[in-house]
């Protein structure tokens, strides 16, 4: 008897979908060459029966500061237990693709550490780890596809029974596709108990429950619910951005946070847009459904979805399906190929779902931010692509992130937020106008309309620092949002009991237009105040286009480098908010121009310095990009 055919295993670990579709990719593309492939989430997988398999695929993402998804830290705690050996893995073969952003100082870092612990472990590489980039003007693909190409030639230099007739056979890409993941079900309306005719309270709920899309289906459920009370502009005339002071109260239940804490905002999607595409894609609007995966339909039932009750297509459309503002993936254009019925249209979808139109299909796609719906109004030919796949590649409409600007002691059963409204322009023959969904959203609601927002709350990556901690705090433009919290709350502990000293540098473009909550930080850098000389503290400011040498926040923080100094040494933690490009890494290389200056050592030495503050939680970055 010959040798068994060989099966690759892809595991991946994502957040928010990006490393989900790598994996897939990957799969589909193993297949099509002839090897079985099994794609499965870490969380899903026993980390105990790694020894047992042959070769592994790892497609993991790095999100905000080098932090692993969810998905992914049970796995990674169990690979760090000391009593693995090195020899461990020693029959495993492996490969890695990181997805991250080299705009953040800590650049695909899961991916490098995965990497190494495998290593460690006694695992042998099949090839190099591959590092997409978001950055790359074709995004990670840039990467991925010679990546696989290499992964493919590899492993049948290995073993030829990964690939019977060779790695460069493939099965033709308009032969093969896929069944949809998930399966529609239909329901009659009057086969419905009446009171599921109406949307009730749990909507969001029950709605993106079996939204594919939705990763994490403990947070289908919103934590609870705000209603906006003020809209406030920041920003003055003369200035190209318009930033916003947000207030929000609670209503009904209130839900308990911390100064430094994110709450994700879902926001609403433009209903004329989203009765053109379900115009476009022949739906009925009014028809009630339930989605579950199709794996389990074979059992006679829906598995866990069962117990999903059945919902409006307009409204599950509504609220987990992003056809307005975000760009579909390489995936949707080799579907859409299958139902063209213009040879033409046809051709140029294959072409972009195919490796040589990658960068085309970069400039067309995702360079231009076409939704999904000005995608399926250029190819007019695509007919009755069905609603299953709609719903597995229409990315999913995920909540938007915004760093606190309240404190809960200051301001009780509010939340504040401080939003740039994202607005651009596409140079094309005829510019096309374009605009963030969510700040655009919230920028448009009046406190008399009473929307009830749907939001959840979480940690970020400040954490809330405790009254007697000095601070070094460094917030540019919106990066200011969370340190008016934490200055709010210092002073309302300073008046009943002692607070260390604060020192705030703020940067904006001029001080007469975009000086975000100038009156709030100057009365507190007056004579008693949280920002005070006489307090220890100290606010200092860097207006860019106030003069004509551009002055920035790090060039304040050079300039008083020995203040800052004492207050290190003092145990002040620094905390730094912005824009992820390059402010992050400018702020790191001021303050290890003052620890060699202070110390008089190597500029190893004052990295090492700023590392071990890190690990010590006395140096934290929140950006964002």
């Amino acid at each position: 008897m010959g040798e068994k055919q060989r099966k690759l295993l892809v595991l991946y670990a994502s957040q928010t979908g990006n490393a989900l579709d790598a994996a897939e990719r990957i799969g589909r593309e193993a297949e099509r060459r002839g090897c079985p492939a099994s794609i499965v989430s870490t969380d899903e997988f026993d980390p105990s029966s790694l020894p047992h398999e042959e070769a592994v695929v790892f497609v993991v993402s790095t999100t905000g500061q080098g932090d692993s998804p969810d998905s992914f830290k049970a796995f990674w705690r169990f690979l760090l237990q000391r009593n693995l050996g090195n020899s461990w893995l020693q029959r495993v073969r492996f490969a890695v693709f990181g997805l991250g952003d080299s705009g953040y100082q800590k650049y695909n870092f899961v991916a490098k550490k995965l990497d190494k612990r495998l290593l460690d472990l006694g695992a042998t590489t099949i090839i190099e780890k591959g590092l997409g980039d978001d950055q790359h003007p074709s995004g990670y693909e840039a990467t991925l596809d010679p990546w696989m190409m290499s992964l493919w030639s590899t492993l049948y230099q290995i073993n030829p029974k990964y690939f019977p007739k060779g790695p460069d056979v493939m099965i033709p890409q308009d032969k093969l596709i896929d069944q949809p993941k998930y399966r529609i079900l239909c329901h009659k309306r009057d086969t419905l108990e009446p009171e599921l005719m109406h949307e009730s309270a749990d909507i969001i709920q029950r709605a993106r429950g079996m939204s594919p899309g939705i990763l994490s289906k403990d947070k289908s459920k919103p934590d609870c619910f705000l209603k906006m009370t003020k809209n406030e502009v920041l920003t003055k005339d003369g200035n190209t951005k318009d930033v916003r002071h947000f207030e929000f109260q609670f209503v009904s239940s209130s839900i308990k946070y911390e100064v430094g804490d994110v709450v994700e905002l879902l926001p609403s999607q433009d209903s004329s847009a989203i009765d053109a595409f379900i115009k476009r894609c022949e739906l009925d609007p009014e028809s009630f459904i339930t989605v579950c995966p199709r794996e389990t339909e074979n059992s006679g039932s829906c598995g866990d979805v069962i117990t999903h009750v059945p919902i409006k297509l307009k409204t599950f459309v509504e609220l987990t399906m992003d056809v307005t503002s975000a760009s579909p993936r390489r995936y949707f254009f080799e579907v859409m190929s299958f139902y063209a019925t213009e040879e033409h249209e046809k051709e140029r979808l294959q072409y972009f779902a195919s490796p040589e139109g990658r960068d085309d299909l970069y400039n067309y796609n995702q360079k231009e931010r076409r939704s999904v719906l000005e995608v399926l109004e250029d190819f007019p030919s695509v007919q009755k692509m069905p609603f299953e796949w709609l719903v597995q590649l229409v990315p999913s409409l995920k909540p938007r992130a915004f760093s606190i600007s309240s404190s809960p002691l200051a301001h009780p059963d509010q939340v504040h937020l401080t939003v740039s409204v994202v607005t651009w322009i596409i140079p094309h023959k005829i510019p096309r106008p374009r605009k963030g969904l969510c700040s655009s959203w919230l920028a448009s609601l009046t406190p008399d309309q009473e929307i009830n927002i749907p939001v959840w709350f979480h940690k970020g990556s400040l954490p809330a620092p405790p009254p007697s901690l000095p601070l070094i705090l460094v917030g540019p433009g919106t990066g200011c949002a969370p340190f008016r919290g934490f200055i709010a709350e210092r002073a309302v502990q300073a008046e009943s009991s002692p607070v260390a000293p604060v020192m705030f540098f703020f940067g904006c473009r001029n001080r007469d237009t975009d000086f975000l909550y100038r009156d709030f930080w100057e009365s507190h850098a007056r004579e008693g105040g949280m920002l005070s000389e006489e307090k220890g503290g100290g606010l200092y400011t860097a207006f860019s286009r106030d003069q004509p040498k551009k002055v920035y926040v790090q060039h304040k923080i050079r300039e008083m480098r020995k203040k800052v100094w004492d207050l290190l040494c003092d145990g002040a933690a620094v905390y730094v908010a912005g824009s992820s490009t390059k402010m992050p890494s400018d702020v790191m290389s001021a303050f290890q121009e003052i620890v060699m200056e202070e110390t008089g050592g190597s500029k190893e030495m004052a990295s090492r310095w700023l590392k071990a503050l890190e690990k010590a939680g006395r140096y934290n970055v929140e950006a964002w990009s």
